[in-house]
């Protein structure tokens, strides 16, 4: 039986042209509803005496104490209450993430009352066992903190009545800390970054700074410039690094504003330890536009410290004459035997080359060595000793330590060395290690550290991941991801659909076919997009669909508690009812939902429609191609005829096998893995439901003759009265198709 060849109307590159134009007026016109956050910002300061010049803190991060896991709480008076008496700290500071608010399979997420009575309780009994004042003790809330708490002061937001803050009046957004030594103000800044309105996990996980609070900040840091710059060292702290911490409403970042205020370091959690233990940034910039004022360097570092969840690691930061330095304690290993606490050694001066932050132009020498020496029995002998790593790490000189007496610790050790010994072009070629003997004859060591007394900055090398994680900026790259992913999307829409009117307007589609398949590797990627691209139904759902996912929401839900209001979730971030109307809030925090989707689902699942419907294409030219019946060039055929005609197969195919043949060709069996892939991909958080989508999937292609694709739509194929099912492949691929 002859085949005719049916083309579609001409005008339908207007069609495809109209439609494309209604998207993007619909896209770039359509308003979204929106408030701003109105939260009060604030910031109490308190001051502490300390003597000397010298003074040191310890940092604590990422508790996660949780109902499932008690070993954490009771670890804080098993390890770190011991410690803390013989650190004797000015300060102590927790930098969020106090309890780990999951339930026990950690798939949902929700506040938590007998963990935050888990944490008050220990930290009632640090204080006791450790003997320090708890009103050095400073707390603020991270991404966990928040999750479902509608806002401060709902019956859900126990750290405003369990934290050592809130105990002790302390509930602003911003806390101010100075520590007043003889000559020199150490100030201690801590930023409750986390989010208005606390959405639930996995959209929570930046830190969401104001315009009011970096103003607050701001005017925080202008009030200590009163004093001269050398005689104040400001330290910030907070939950979130940089890397994941997003701009304000008007753009602005926090690492501008800590430059520009020659802020010494920032210190956070966040991040764990399982990433890197070792997570450092330098960052730095350049003030003064005029010519003739010479350029200052304005920088700061960025110390991200580990967690106390799994690796129940703490933070020594100490400030010697301005400069500094700091020490992470393993306390997984430094309790491998049962002596209590090991003997630890942080070097104040000469500070870690790799650490070196000048903060001036003129760096004055000095002749003087301090290290701290933290430990439970009592301390003979210490001494430093100078390497030459030129020289093969051969000795220079070995310098005496005596300890500083000062009425309220005998921890601090110092000697005298002439620094003019020690200049050199490279901040590296001198290494400092301190020992310590104590009363039981045990020695110990420091780790070796490079210094220059010239205030030399050394390289520091990090890795690719913590590159990655630490220093890219996320919520800018998220912003390229995204776009691009979406741009993709719409040029694989939209060019097929515009070169194949043109084709069908000017020439015939089978000679251009011919002319392409020439090429191998084109006509691959051209049979697949042309074919795809021919269906109407199914390249204007997929349209629609891609609209729906840019302008509409993805899913309603509970985004705080579940008693709360019903939020919407759109592309653009959450949309949560607030007593202020429509409140935008989770960009870049769904993250963590769009790109898996769209990159991981979406995308695969349009190249997956596309191959499917060439691959059908390639089948049907294939059995015409064979058949006796045709004595005529192959004409043109539209794609929503192929299912009626592949009825009409010649007699002469009743030999093929009665069997189903899905499974007879390798390109097939890909295309199936595929769509299996992609549809356990998007069922991956529930494993009860791959489970199933396995099942029926095996099913239906042996049983039925089917295929399935993402999102849990199936796509049901004509199968040939004889057994052969009409799939789709690519006419470039037909000599591939086993049948």
């Amino acid at each position: 039986m002859p085949f005719l060849a049916v083309r579609r109307p001409r005008t339908m590159a207007t069609t495809a042209f109209s439609v494309f134009l209604f998207c993007f007026i619909f896209f770039f016109t359509f308003p979204y509803v929106s408030s701003s956050s109105v939260e009060a910002e604030s910031d109490v300061r308190e001051s502490f005496p300390m003597d000397g010049d010298v003074a040191w803190v310890v940092q604590i991060s990422d508790l996660h104490l949780s109902a499932y896991h008690p070993d954490r709480a009771s670890d804080l008076v098993r390890l770190l209450a011991p410690a803390l008496r013989i650190i004797r700290p000015a300060l102590l500071l927790i930098t969020g993430d106090i309890t780990d608010a999951k339930n026990k399979r950690r798939t949902t997420t929700r506040q938590d009352l007998s963990e935050w009575i888990q944490y008050r309780n220990s930290m009632e009994a640090v204080v006791n066992h450790s003997g320090l004042d708890k009103r050095i003790i400073f707390d603020i809330r991270g991404n966990h903190d928040k999750y479902g708490v509608p806002h401060v002061g709902h019956p859900l937001d126990f750290f405003s009545v369990h934290s050592v803050s809130a105990q002790l009046g302390r509930l602003s957004t911003i806390q101010s800390i100075s520590l007043v030594g003889n000559d020199r103000k150490y100030v201690f800044i801590g930023i409750d970054d986390t989010i208005s309105i606390g959405i639930r996990g996995p959209s929570n996980l930046f830190g969401h700074p104001t315009d009011r609070r970096a103003a607050a900040v701001e005017s925080e840091l202008q009030y200590w410039d009163i004093y001269p710059n050398n005689l104040v060292t400001k330290v910030l702290f907070g939950h979130y690094p940089m890397s994941f911490t997003a701009s304000t409403e008007n753009g602005q970042r926090y690492e501008n504003l800590f430059a520009k205020y020659l802020v010494s370091s920032y210190i956070c959690g966040h991040l764990h330890a399982k990433i890197s233990k070792q997570l450092w940034r330098f960052h730095s910039s350049k003030s003064s536009s005029d010519v003739k004022v010479p350029k200052m360097s304005r920088s700061f570092w960025e110390w991200e410290l580990g967690d106390w969840k799994d690796s129940r690691l703490i933070r020594i930061l100490a400030i010697d004459g301005g400069v500094v330095s700091f020490l992470d304690i393993d306390f997984l290993r430094k309790f491998e035997v049962e002596d209590g606490f090991q003997t630890t050694i942080l070097i104040t001066y000469p500070v870690d080359s790799r650490m070196m932050n000048v903060e001036h132009n003129n760096h004055s020498l000095r002749n003087d060595i301090n290290a701290l020496v933290f430990s439970s029995q009592k301390i003979i002998n210490v001494t430093a000793k100078v390497f030459d790593s030129s020289r093969n790490y051969k000795t220079v000189e070995e310098v005496p330590l005596q300890f500083i007496d000062i009425a309220s610790n005998k921890l601090l050790f110092c000697g005298r060395w002439n620094a003019e010994n020690y200049r050199s072009a490279s901040a590296t070629r001198y290494v400092l290690q301190v020992s310590a003997l104590d009363s039981q004859g045990k020695e110990t060591t420091s780790n070796l550290r490079p210094f220059s007394v010239e205030g030399k900055q050394a390289p520091y090398r990090s890795t690719l991941l913590a590159y990655l994680i630490f220093e890219v900026e996320w919520e800018s790259l998220y912003s390229v991801l995204l776009w691009s992913n979406i741009c993709f999307l719409l040029v694989l829409l939209f060019l097929p659909k515009v070169l194949n009117c043109h084709i069908e307007k000017y020439s015939s589609y089978q000679s251009i076919s011919l002319s392409i398949q020439q090429q191998k590797s084109l006509s691959v990627i051209y049979q697949v997009l042309m074919e795809g691209s021919r269906n109407r139904v199914s390249w204007f759902s997929m349209l629609i669909y891609l609209i729906c996912l840019l302008k509409f929401p993805w899913f309603w839900g509970y985004a705080t508690s579940e008693n709360g209001d019903i939020a919407s979730m759109y592309l653009s971030g959450w949309m949560v009812p607030s007593p202020d109307g429509q409140q935008k809030l989770g960009t870049p925090d769904i993250m963590l939902i769009t790109l898996p989707f769209l990159y991981l689902v979406v995308t695969p699942m349009f190249v997956l429609i596309y191959s499917l419907f060439a691959e059908r294409s390639a089948f049907y030219s294939h059995l015409l191609g064979k058949s006796k019946c045709r004595n005529e060039p192959m004409p043109h055929i539209e794609s929503e005829q192929i299912s009626q005609l592949v009825t009409m197969i010649p007699s002469n195919y009743q030999n093929l096998s009665p069997t189903c043949k899905i499974c007879r060709g390798w390109i097939r069996r890909f295309l199936l893995l595929g769509c299996l892939v992609v549809a356990l991909t998007h069922s991956m958080p529930n494993p009860h439901a791959c489970l199933w989508i396995s099942a029926g999937f095996v099913i239906t292609c042996l049983v039925m003759g089917t295929t399935v694709t993402s999102c849990g739509s199936i796509y049901v194929f004509n199968e040939c009265r004889h057994g052969a099912l009409t799939t789709m492949a690519t006419k470039a691929l037909m000599s591939s198709c086993k049948l």
